[in-house]
């Protein structure tokens, strides 16, 4: 061996692979978007495929480690050649996946489209610090990895902040293809660096430490699968049950990595001072892991991901406190990434399969707190010179209160946390951190906490039937017999409200009134197309639209979720369908796929309604979606866009849009309530578009000014924004549209 250790060198590749690692993930999400939609199920699907790709390449780096360093080198150079077959990066053709079959088609296209260059760049990092271990001068190896994850976050934060909002895809993806090129040479730099070492083990010649059991095995494994599968409950706890807020799933994943940056640090001050606090924390926030209703806040949003923090950096740092030494480090790395691919298959695919709500989240919560080091923090059995024996007593009768507390909690539950509720939450929290020295009285007192703060209100909707959950998201439906009404709610949305007042029931309701601009069309169809008049709707929700039909107009129905249509069916839920339409066809699939392979020209009309919670369907509002929209409506038809949402301003869009297109566009804001007090109806807005400037003037009887906006029956022309770009299937960022006030906010609409 001679020369330097070269810690730059090491240091750079790895950072520099990680940053790819975490550049591709978004950015293949976003290649594939036009296929898969954005449900957050889809970045589930795809962050399994990554930690699957990341298990294997961990699992190739171990084995190579037989090997010596130069040999090593000169496969692990090949196989990145070999890769780059797959550059520049792009998608894969296979077909589309049938209706339901997505959890499986999606991990399919991504290996296929990525999985060989994933791979041999999610090896680089256990390889290069086993290599950088070689060198007996080097020192410990493992503050490389925190090295690792600084690169990977900040490869996943610049992507929505820098890379997307100022490249199209296809440059995004040769940028990444010069970065691979970039990677390969630093790669076979640190080859040349070690080229005269020998097997690493030669570094470790006279270690004596023994290859770790098989129970601390398990144990790495365990702790490790606990962050994984809480960071990816966390995005679907939040965009289900708290606040959908944009780009939400940067946030969970952004703070997993930096979790690693901390823990796996020299400097150990910070994981410790979080170890100590983590018990508080996850009895504070984790108690409100069951919580389903009165949701919707950012406090309880930045309280979840921080609780996410504190949990992955205390276990986190216990793995780092755990680690073997440098010989077994490929073999660390390896049960590692097994652990986070089986947290991740938990979350990602079983548990979507096996419940009905997202009860992964708090069963991962309780996981953390069986796993967790608990440090006391009120010795209280010190203090009073207390046995052991009188201690568990004492700590028995103390869960025993809380038991007590959590029924008091249940029995006067309404959704509101205040009152005797709240004194008794305070209690049990008080006495969970009085049992901090004893897990199993912990985890009980966190579990019953769980269940007195909305918990056994939560389970109990599992046995009404009146729940249901899809790969697209949780659907609940409200029987509400004071107000009579039934309520279709995704996660904290509304998505359709039928009265079950037998004058009322056939009403339109929420975003679909009489005076909302789907409404003020669909009334319209006759006079604009004939008796005849087709109409295609993309989105059935509750099937509310389809009490507009009137005899002789042919309908077609585009729904992405089967779940949603046997919603739309059941008698005990929703009738708009029977009642209406029950002989409209509904075509399963997604509805840019299925409307491209519909016959051209079909329709008078075209509603899209596909809105997921507030997540923004960006394949659907692309210059190539409305080219398909176009293309499957007739040469004078109106195309008619739901664009309602908290947290983006998408008439920029739009207006875009009708002016590269030369089209005439409209939008109609409806903001007050015309049902006479029943509750039934909610603000929207509707932007119409069609190429005929006649037909638009048969629609709406001319745009008017737009202090008029909100008044009866009014449409007012699109606010257009200078230099915005046309959103393209390669360009296109949802940064420009934001509301920032509704993000700090969460101001409703």
């Amino acid at each position: 061996m001679t020369g330097a250790p070269r810690r730059w060198l090491f240091v750079l590749t790895i950072l520099v692979g990680s940053f790819l690692l975490f550049q591709v993930q978004p950015m293949v999400a976003r290649m594939v978007l036009p296929r898969l939609g954005g449900a957050p199920a889809v970045w589930n699907s795809a962050m399994l495929v990554y930690q699957a790709l990341l298990l294997g390449g961990y699992a190739y780096a171990h084995w190579l480690g037989r090997f010596e360093i130069r040999r090593q080198a000169m496969i692990h150079v090949a196989l990145f050649v070999l890769a780059a077959i797959w550059l520049p990066l792009g998608i894969a053709e296979i077909g589309a996946p049938a209706a339901g079959q997505e959890a499986l088609w999606v991990p399919l296209l991504l290996l296929a489209s990525i999985g060989p260059v994933f791979f041999v760049v999610s090896a680089q990092a256990p390889l290069m610090q086993r290599w950088f271990a070689a060198d007996a001068r080097a020192g410990d190896p493992y503050y490389l990895y925190a090295a690792s994850n600084l690169g990977s976050f900040a490869g996943l934060i610049s992507y929505p902040a820098l890379v997307e909002p100022n490249l199209p895809l296809a440059a995004q993806s040769w940028g990444w293809t010069a970065g691979y090129g970039l990677l390969v040479l630093l790669v076979a730099a640190c080859g040349a660096a070690r080229w005269r070492s020998h097997a690493v083990e030669d570094a470790a010649a006279d270690a004596t430490e023994p290859r770790p059991t098989l129970r601390r095995q398990i144990h790495w494994l365990l702790i490790a699968a606990v962050p994984s599968g809480l960071m990816l409950s966390t995005t679907t706890h939040l965009t289900t049950d708290i606040v959908a807020m944009p780009l939400l799933w940067v946030l969970p994943l952004g703070l997993y990595l930096l979790s690693f940056v901390i823990a796996f640090s020299t400097v150990q001050t910070p994981t410790q001072i979080i170890t100590t606090i983590a018990p508080a924390v996850l009895l504070l926030v984790g108690g409100l892991g069951l919580l389903s209703s009165g949701g919707g806040t950012m406090m309880i949003a930045l309280a979840s991901l921080g609780l996410l923090f504190v949990v992955a950096t205390a276990l986190h740092g216990y793995l780092f406190h755990l680690r073997p030494g440098a010989q077994h480090l490929t073999l660390f790395y390896l049960i590692m990434s097994a652990g986070g691919v089986l947290g991740g298959l938990f979350a990602a695919l079983i548990a979507p399969l096996i419940f009905d709500w997202v009860y992964e989240h708090p069963l991962l919560i309780l996981a953390a707190a069986a796993l967790l080091p608990l440090p006391v923090l009120f010795p209280w059995d010190k203090w009073v010179d207390a046995s052991p024996r009188q201690a568990g007593r004492i700590v028995a009768l103390l869960v025993a209160v809380a038991a007590f507390g959590c029924w008091n909690m249940v029995e006067g539950w309404s959704g509101v946390f205040e009152g005797t509720e709240a004194i008794w939450g305070v209690t049990i929290f008080v006495i969970g951190l009085l049992v901090i020295g004893w897990r199993w009285a912990f985890v009980s007192v966190l579990a019953l906490l769980m269940i007195g703060i909305g918990g056994w209100q939560t389970i109990g909707e599992s046995f009404t039937g009146m729940r249901v959950r899809s790969y697209f998201g949780v659907y609940s439906v409200v029987d509400d017999t004071v107000l009579k009404q039934h309520r279709l709610a995704h996660g904290t949305t509304l998505h359709g409200l039928q009265s079950t007042d037998g004058a009322l029931r056939t009403t339109p309701t929420t975003y679909y009134g009489y005076q909302s601009g789907v409404g003020l069309t669909l009334r319209k169809a006759e006079a604009l197309a004939g008796r005849d008049a087709a109409v295609g709707i993309v989105g059935l929700g509750a099937g509310t639209l389809a009490c507009y039909r009137k005899p002789g107009q042919h309908w077609t129905i585009f729904e992405i979720d089967p779940v949603m249509v046997d919603i739309a069916r059941d008698p005990k839920k929703f009738t708009y369908l029977s009642d209406c339409a029950g002989d409209t066809p509904v075509v399963l699939g997604d509805a840019r796929l299925q409307l491209e392979k519909h016959a051209p020209a079909s329709f008078d009309i075209l509603v899209i309604d596909a809105f997921s919670s507030d997540a923004i369907p960006l394949h659907l509002l692309t210059k190539e979606a409305i080219g398909i929209y176009a293309r499957a409506l007739k040469p004078d038809g109106i195309l008619l866009i739901h664009i309602s949402n908290r947290f983006f301003d998408l008439e920029p869009v739009l207006a875009a849009e009708a002016k590269a297109r030369g089209w005439t566009s409209a939008i109609r804001l409806d903001r007050r309530p015309h049902d006479d007090g029943f509750g039934l109806l909610t603000g929207s807005s509707w932007v119409a578009l069609t190429a005929t400037p006649e037909r638009m003037q048969q629609l709406t009887g001319g745009t008017a000014p737009r202090d008029k906006a909100f008044e009866d029956d009014v449409w007012v022309a699109l606010e257009a924004r200078k230099n915005f770009d046309r959103w393209t299937d390669d360009y296109s960022s949802t940064l420009p549209v934001l509301i920032w006030k509704h993000i700090l906010w969460n101001r409703e609409e």
